[in-house]
């Protein structure tokens, strides 16, 4: 279900003022990751790490590095990091299709018996264990740690006001090289605008190789996902969605 309900939380700007927020752009198979982490301070966001890393170890040694035990901050994932199903497919992603095919933002169906469970799920039980619990519902604006799996695709449909997706995941080199320039202004122009703020003064050139057009990619996704975190914890379901539950998996995406 989508769920959408007035805000109920306490505003506790004093004391989020440490507050950080990472996005995780995983790779589901064995790709790299992009990674980002913002932190709120001012009462506005600022990006402060912007990288990209392979393994999951090395992952979890930087979200340990960058958000220390016992300190708050919410973790956005773009990866199925709960899969109740063995076949078939997840109400959130059924959900995805339902309110954003006609967008071209449906997801990847998700079960435990594709060949990308077990690593998004470790993923998911690693932040865990780390005290990140999962967050389909949440108090607003106060300090906790947790976690959420989002899309970036549906997230940047709303945020940035799309009739369709950025088509830079597929294609000639050219084209997704011109929709990631256009990604990469949306950033820089919308988001500063936006409640909460995200203050960037400055992101990586977009690249003309393949290669190296990848990894900007990941880590411009990952912003997104750090992004809706840090959307989440402020607005909570008041300027959210929620397709699912705690339950079924569940895809938090803002609000048009």
């Amino acid at each position: 279900m989508v769920k959408a309900y007035p805000l109920c939380g306490v505003n506790l700007f004093g004391a989020a003022k440490q507050l950080k927020f990472i996005g995780i752009d995983f790779g589901w198979t064995s790709q790299p990751s992009g990674l980002c982490g913002l932190e709120w301070r001012d009462r506005q966001l600022h990006l402060v790490e912007l990288t990209r890393l392979g393994a999951i170890a090395d992952i979890l040694a930087w979200v340990d590095q960058f958000l220390p035990a016992n300190r708050p901050g919410g973790i956005a994932v773009d990866a199925p990091t709960l899969i109740p199903n063995e076949t078939g497919m997840r109400l959130p992603d059924r959900l995805a299709h339902k309110h954003f095919g006609k967008y071209h933002a449906g997801c990847y169906p998700a079960n435990r018996s594709l060949p990308f469970a077990e690593r998004v799920l470790q993923l998911g039980s690693n932040l865990e264990a780390r005290g990140f619990h999962h967050a389909p519902d949440i108090h607003p604006q106060q300090t906790q740690r947790f976690q959420i799996e989002v899309f970036p695709h549906p997230a940047m449909i709303h945020l940035f006001g799309l009739s369709r997706i950025l088509k830079y995941k597929k294609g000639r080199v050219a084209e997704r090289r011109s929709e990631l320039i256009r990604l990469r202004d949306y950033l820089l122009t919308v988001l500063p605008s936006l409640e909460p703020a995200l203050h960037l003064s400055s992101l990586p050139a977009i690249p003309t190789k393949g290669t190296a057009l990848k990894v900007v990619e990941d880590q411009l996704d990952s912003i997104i996902c750090a992004y809706v975190a840090a959307h989440w914890w402020y607005w909570g379901i008041e300027k959210n969605w929620v397709l699912g539950d705690r339950s079924s998996g569940y895809i938090i995406v803002p609000a048009p």
